[in-house]
C-alpha cells in the first residue's frame, strides 16, 4: 500500500506575461502542490493566464482569494512596494506560507518594516531565488560544502542587471557557497541614474554597483552588478549571472549556461540550458517550502531571515557609496537612501 501524498492548495498573486509563467509551469514537476487560484488586477491577464494553466479560481482582489480559497502556499509576484501589505494580509487570513519574488525590498524604510514584521510574526516566508535549486548549481554548492575544492578563500560573482533586478540573485549565490557565514563589512561603489527613474515596477537601483564583502570567516567576495559586469549569457542580459568560488584545492565556476569544477588539477566542465534548469529549480524551491511547512526544523535555505541579511548588505553598499567609506554589517541606515542616490548621481534629472 502506498502512502497518500498530501497535496497543498497553492495560489499566485500577480499573473500575466511575467515571472508568473515560470511559477505555474513548475507545477508540472511538483507532486505535493496544486495551483488552485490566481489573483491579478488586470482582467485580461487574469483570464488569459487562468485559461492557459487551467486554474479554476480567479480573483481581482488577492484578499478575497485569501478569504475564500484559504490557500496553503501563495506565490507573491508583485512590485516590491506591496510586499509588506501582502505579508500582513496573509498572516491575518491564516495563509500557511509565502514565496515572495525578489527583491525583498528597495529602500531602508521598507527593509525595516519587513524586518519588524519578521521579528513578531510566525508566517513562513521565503524569497524566490530559484537559481539556488537549479540542479547543476545545487550540485556544485554541495560539492563545495563537502570540501572538494578545499577551504574557500574567495568568491567572485556578477550579473548584467542592477541590484534590484538581478543583484540580489547574485548576493544569494555568494551566500549559497558560504553557508553559515555572515557578512561583517562591505565597501561599495555605484554609478548611473537610469535605474533610479520612476517606473511601474518600482525596482529602483543605480545602474551599476561593485562591492567587496567581508565575511566573519575572513573570506571576501567581490560583487559586480550592471553594465561593467562580464557577459556570460545569451538570450538577454538577465542571463548573464555567474559565480566563481576559489579554494585551497581548486575552484568552481557556474553560469546560467555552463559549469566547471577543478580539483587538484583535474577539470570537469559542461553546458546546460537555463530554461530547463530553471523550471526544475522552481519546482524544487516550492517543494522545499512544503518541507518547511511540514517540519519547523526543516528551515528553507531562502527564508525571510536570510533574505533580510542579504538585503541589508545592499543597503550597506548604498551607504558605502554615498559616504565613501567601508560599512560594518548589519547596518542601520537613515531613511530615503534611494532619494539620496538620485540626488548624488543625477540631481533632479531622473525625478
Amino acid at each position: 500500500m502506498t502512502k497518500d501524498i498530501l497535496v497543498y492548495k497553492c495560489a499566485i498573486i500577480g499573473v500575466g506575461p511575467n515571472r508568473s509563467r515560470g511559477l505555474a509551469e513548475a507545477y508540472q514537476h511538483i507532486e505535493r502542490g496544486s495551483l488552485a487560484a490566481v489573483a491579478a488586477r488586470t482582467p485580461q491577464h487574469l483570464s488569459d493566464f487562468a485559461d492557459e494553466f487551467d486554474v479554476p479560481a480567479r480573483y481581482a482582489d488577492y484578499r478575497d482569494m485569501f478569504a475564500r480559497e484559504k490557500p496553503d502556499l501563495v506565490h507573491v509576484n508583485t512590485p516590491p512596494s506591496v510586499r509588506l501589505e501582502v505579508m500582513e494580509a496573509a498572516h491575518e487570513s491564516g495563509v500557511g506560507a509565502l514565496i515572495v519574488e525578489k527583491p525583498l525590498a528597495i529602500d531602508a524604510e521598507d527593509y525595516r518594516e519587513i524586518h519588524a514584521f519578521a521579528q513578531s510574526h510566525p508566517l513562513k516566508v521565503s524569497i524566490n531565488h530559484q537559481l539556488h535549486f537549479q540542479p547543476r548549481r545545487y550540485e556544485l554548492q554541495q560539492r563545495v560544502a563537502d570540501g572538494q575544492i578545499g577551504d574557500v578563500r574567495c568568491v567572485d560573482a556578477s550579473c548584467g542587471m542592477n541590484l534590484a533586478y538581478q543583484g540580489t540573485h547574485t548576493l544569494q549565490a555568494i551566500g549559497a557557497f558560504l553557508p553559515g557565514q555572515s557578512p561583517t563589512h562591505v565597501f561599495g561603489q555605484v554609478s548611473g541614474a537610469q535605474g533610479l527613474a520612476d517606473t511601474r515596477r518600482k525596482h529602483f537601483a543605480p545602474d551599476s554597483a561593485a562591492a567587496v564583502i567581508t565575511f566573519d570567516s575572513g573570506v571576501q567576495a567581490v560583487l559586480q552588478s550592471g553594465e561593467m559586469a562580464p557577459e556570460f549569457g545569451r538570450d538577454g542580459i538577465h542571463t548573464h549571472k555567474r559565480v566563481a568560488v576559489y579554494g585551497t584545492r581548486g575552484f568552481v565556476h557556474w553560469t546560467m549556461w555552463s559549469w566547471e569544477i577543478g580539483v587538484d588539477g583535474r577539470i570537469e566542465s559542461g553546458v546546460h540550458e537555463y530554461p530547463d534548469e530553471d523550471i526544475l529549480g522552481q519546482a524544487r524551491m516550492t517543494e522545499a517550502m512544503f518541507d518547511w511547512m511540514e517540519d519547523d526544523n526543516n528551515l528553507h535555505p531562502l527564508c525571510l531571515q536570510q533574505a533580510l541579511v542579504e538585503f541589508n548588505t545592499v543597503l550597506g553598499i548604498y551607504v558605502s557609496a554615498l559616504e565613501r567609506r567601508p560599512v560594518a554589517l548589519p547596518c542601520d541606515p537613515a531613511d530615503h537612501l534611494i532619494e539620496r542616490l538620485r540626488s548624488d548621481l543625477s540631481g533632479e534629472n531622473c525625478r
